[in-house]
């Protein structure tokens, strides 16, 4: 495959993000694939494959807010924080019948906003190093710091009961860096009956929804590309560029405009006057500079 873009893949459960960037490699016939935040094998849904240089782009995905389904299973905790991990004591029945409605709903709003979360240890967090899951598998004992991050919308959408266990279907959007496992665990330490992770889907990414996603069994990358000009206009504002503009900032100079400016550290998608991705740039004041080149001799659009 010549062409440059995104493809948007509905994760399979069982997989890790890994495996999928294999398959997603033969099928695109090209080395060059990555991926734009990694989903744990237990978890589905929306996963961002950059296809060759449109890579470059995985680095402005990756911080975009996210949405997941979730379910939590309250009754006991788990040392993964989700369903793969060895369970913990289970709470008392009686415990779990003093849970009530207005409590779990008192839990979930102090989780809700800019909160302090601890990542899990099974997370991919690198500690000196080496991931921390790598070093919790090798039998370390591992500690990671709280760190900040916002759940801008943390929503119960079901609850059911039965012995042993009550189950609680969110939706929650967040920031990048949110664990979703790690709000499982807090809710149930909060409500004193333990809580773990038995259930995840991602259905949007930025601007980007699972409903526009790809069954990675079926999956024609020919079809499924999206150009590398068109994902870069969906995410950022688009400048249309002269041909000389163009040529300059390919060649890694300055471009001066002067009906507009702009503070720096703002992507802008520079587009040649043939519809190619020329690059992100940022502007400071009237004059734009290129953050990000993209080859001039990569496909417009699927080859």
């Amino acid at each position: 495959m010549t062409g440059s873009g995104l493809i948007l893949v509905d994760k399979p459960a069982g997989m890790t993000s890994h495996d999928v960037v294999s398959r997603v490699r033969r099928a695109a016939a090209t080395r060059k694939v990555g991926h734009a935040g990694t989903l744990d094998p237990m978890a589905t849904g929306l996963l961002i494959l950059g296809i060759n240089s449109s890579t470059r782009l995985l680095t402005y995905i990756v911080g975009a807010d996210k949405e997941y389904l979730a379910t939590i299973r309250l009754g006991a905790s788990s040392t993964t924080d989700d369903a793969e991990g060895e369970l913990g004591e289970q709470a008392s029945q009686a415990a779990l019948d003093a849970v009530t409605g207005d409590a779990i709903a008192a839990g979930i709003a102090r989780l809700t906003g800019e909160i302090e979360q601890i990542p899990s240890s099974v997370s991919a967090i690198k500690v000196d190093g080496k991931r921390a899951y790598a070093r919790v598998r090798a039998g370390e004992q591992v500690e990671l710091k709280p760190r900040a991050v916002t759940v801008s919308e943390f929503e119960l959408i079901g609850t059911r009961r039965d012995a042993g266990a009550i189950d609680l279907d969110v939706r929650v959007v967040c920031s990048s860096g949110t664990y979703i496992r790690s709000l499982a665990r807090d809710l149930g330490a909060g409500l004193g009956v333990g809580g773990h992770l038995t259930a995840l889907r991602r259905t949007r990414v930025g601007a980007y929804d699972v409903r526009d996603a790809h069954d990675l069994a079926t999956l024609d990358a020919e079809a499924a590309l999206i150009p590398a000009v068109d994902a870069a206009v969906r995410l950022f504002e688009r400048l249309d560029l002269t041909e000389q503009q163009a040529i300059d900032l390919t060649h890694g100079r300055r471009i001066h405009i002067a009906d507009r400016e702009g503070a720096g550290g703002v992507p802008v998608a520079a587009v040649a006057p043939n519809g190619a991705l020329v690059g992100l740039i940022e502007f400071r004041g009237k004059e734009a500079r290129t953050l990000v080149n993209f080859p001039t001799d990569e496909a417009v659009g699927p080859a």
